[in-house]
């Protein structure tokens, strides 16, 4: 079995407090870690705009934001000014890259690409990007080479712009296997390594996953003729459930998994680009989500 962890930090408190505490818990288990960073400021709080989304309600009320995020960063952008993240952050990013991590991008301004990305025009979308690139420079001294899209919101124009980046992989979509997506027509060159596997907030709360169900859970689905991508977010994982991941890595270590990288696993795909199917990419619900997401069309 082979498991790539892939980890979205969305808010200044997720990569202050929880980032930290995800390498405490990546170290204890040996496993190595795709970190992709929000670089902008913390709108967090202008998310309520979500509520009119289906499924919102019930998202918000079985897994516990305000004890998750904190009162601060539920307000952040509106009752109180938007933290920089990149700029109060840069050391414990630099961090996580000293400590043997992949780094990637996430995004610019969280709020702003997962609500706004499918009204922006491509010049809005290129700016937003490349305002995510140029910070990523000045923190790292170097180009992304990944970038994981926030809230998985893809189209066409996010991905003409990891195009024009050069970007090695991507991981914007929910989906099975690797694949060079198809959106309009239109195949792009960037690989896309898709999640494979449903996030915490997903399960959280729901009746039939309580906390005991959720690490048997995540054993019944391991696939063992993939690379099978889980995406944790520092939030979550790193903050409110601490505790629960660490037994769930347990759990991955004691069935005798192997954790990858996912830089590594895109260059031995990349060795061979004529094996890589070319697969649609449209946008789907996903059990435990609200809106619609990212997704592989079926190969």
């Amino acid at each position: 079995m082979r498991l790539a962890l892939k980890v979205d930090v969305d808010t200044d408190r997720g990569t202050r407090e929880g980032v930290p505490n995800l390498l405490a818990a990546c170290r204890e288990f040996g496993a190595p870690a795709c970190f992709l960073f929000s670089l902008g400021p913390d709108q967090t709080g202008r998310a309520i705009t979500r509520v009119f989304r289906p499924g919102f309600f019930a998202k918000v009320s079985r897994t516990s934001v305000v004890e998750i995020y904190g009162v601060r960063t539920l307000l952040n952008g509106t009752l109180l000014p938007a933290p920089h993240i990149g700029r109060r952050n840069a050391d414990v990013m630099q961090r996580v890259r000293e400590a043997g991590h992949e780094v990637g991008i996430h995004c610019y301004n969280h709020y702003r690409w997962q609500d706004y990305l499918a009204t922006m025009t491509r010049e809005q979308v290129a700016a937003e990007f490349g305002a995510a690139r140029a910070e990523f420079r000045r923190i790292f001294g170097t180009e992304a080479h990944t970038a994981g899209a926030a809230g998985w919101q893809s189209n066409g124009l996010s991905r003409e712009a990891y195009d024009a980046a050069g970007l090695l992989y991507a991981s914007d979509t929910r989906g099975v296997a690797p694949f060079f997506p198809r959106i309009d027509g239109r195949v792009f060159r960037t690989l896309e390594i898709p999640s494979t596997l449903p996030t915490f907030d997903e399960l959280m709360g729901r009746p039939e996953f309580p906390d005991a169900a959720i690490v048997p859970h995540y054993l019944s689905l391991l696939e063992a003729d993939r690379v099978n991508v889980f995406t944790l977010h520092a939030e979550i994982e790193g903050m409110g459930r601490r505790q629960l991941f660490r037994e769930l890595l347990g759990a991955w270590r004691e069935r005798g998994v192997e954790f990858v990288r996912l830089d590594g696993y895109a260059r031995q795909l990349l060795q061979d680009r004529a094996a890589i199917p070319v697969c649609g990419q449209v946008m789907a619900p996903i059990d435990g989500r609200s809106g619609l997401v990212a997704t592989q069309a079926k190969l």
